[in-house]
């Protein structure tokens, strides 16, 4: 099945935003906003299947996740 995405919802007060939280000027912040995401999700949508099983992962976590396995030399 196809990542299912979030739609716009309402805040909830007792609970801080992630933007909130996250330091602007943090290099990851800085790399994440030049990366183009969209690439990843056109590139990668026929790797999905649009049927069965559970919603696949976003394809901007994967990437994401895989840059900093290689950045920080993770296995």
């Amino acid at each position: 099945m196809k990542p299912h995405f979030r739609t716009a919802e309402q805040d909830d007060l007792l609970r801080p935003r992630l933007v909130d939280m996250i330091d602007p000027r943090h290099e990851l912040v800085k790399l994440a906003a030049l990366i183009d995401w969209e690439f990843f999700e056109r590139e990668w949508a026929g790797f999905f299947p649009s049927a069965t099983g559970r919603p696949a992962t976003s394809p901007r976590l994967i990437a994401g996740l895989m840059y900093l396995q290689h950045a920080f030399k993770l296995s």
